[in-house]
């Protein structure tokens, strides 16, 4: 592991996702200790999107922004809103100089799949809606997430191009969780690894896919058996996640159908481990993120 990583291990709380609301009080005081950018250079505000039932956001405006990302935060479909993603989506506006929407997509297990899946669909129609007063190309949106939030961001380009949605152009996908067969080799070895380990990701499926009869690839991307005609991808893996091999697995299978993919695996890196901005390697991260969304937002 990187050495300016593991001094950190000791540090992280311990969380079981089998107790969803002490996991959010302690993910919370987590994301609080995470140092946010300077938003002074662009206009910030919370807006509630349209839907059933309605969808708390946040809008990150940077000055002649080009493109704008819908950005899902992570937290295992258990953990995370709009204010405890704030340190990322604020960094993502800055490095990559899109509008960024940080949507507050309803949790599990209260509110398992598809609920989660619906509320971004919603706030993907609304953006295509607010390109005119955002200043931006409608032909430039593109979806991204951390986590659990990449894997609902891989779910919504596959929904969109079976309904004929709007058009993404672009997928972020850093540490995607994609996958709840949980049989790959990272997610059957990586037992103790940390913040994130198989019995931890096990549960957030459980919670997230709780009442689902018949999983399909909108719940989990990685049950697709067609990813031809999906947007551009940018894909980072962390070595010590279970996510690992899945991520690396859903970028080769995209290459293969023809989708253009550049796949990042970030050796000496565990799930999450960006949020140690003082190490070298998690600032790499951070940068090349928002250079790959600016990159495919241009393109």
């Amino acid at each position: 592991m990187d050495p300016e990583l593991e001094a950190f291990v000791p540090l992280f709380p311990d969380t079981d996702l089998s107790d969803p609301a002490a996991a959010r009080a302690k993910f919370g005081a987590l994301a609080a200790s995470v140092a946010a950018p300077d938003v002074a250079d662009m206009v910030v505000e919370d807006r509630t999107v349209p839907a059933e039932p309605d969808v708390p956001v946040r809008v990150y405006r940077p000055r002649s922004a080009q493109g704008a990302v819908l950005w899902l935060h992570g937290g295992g479909f258990v953990m995370g809103d709009v204010d405890t993603e704030h340190p990322w989506a604020a960094r993502m506006a800055e490095r990559s100089g899109a509008v960024v929407v940080s949507v507050g997509y309803r949790l599990a297990p209260e509110n398992p799949y598809p609920a989660a899946l619906d509320d971004v669909w919603a706030v993907l129609r609304w953006a295509v809606e607010q390109a005119d007063e955002w200043g931006i190309d409608p032909a430039r949106i593109a979806v991204g997430g951390h986590s659990a939030g990449g894997g609902l961001a891989a779910a919504l380009a596959l929904r969109a191009r079976d309904e004929n949605g709007p058009r993404i152009c672009f997928q972020l996908l850093n540490q995607p969780g994609l996958d709840d067969r949980l049989d790959s080799w990272s997610a059957r070895n990586f037992t103790d690894t940390p913040w994130m380990n198989r019995a931890k990701v096990a549960w957030a499926w459980r919670h997230y896919l709780s009442g689902v009869a018949e999983v399909g690839p909108y719940a989990a991307p990685a049950r697709a058996t067609d990813l031809s005609g999906l947007p551009p991808a940018y894909i980072a893996s962390a070595e010590f996640c279970p996510n690992r091999d899945e991520n690396i697995a859903y970028a080769l299978r995209l290459l293969q159908a023809g989708v253009s993919v550049e796949l990042h695996q970030w050796p000496g890196t565990f799930h999450g481990s960006q949020a140690i901005l003082s190490a070298e390697v998690s600032q790499r991260q951070i940068a090349e993120l928002g250079a790959a969304l600016r990159r495919g937002l241009a393109g």
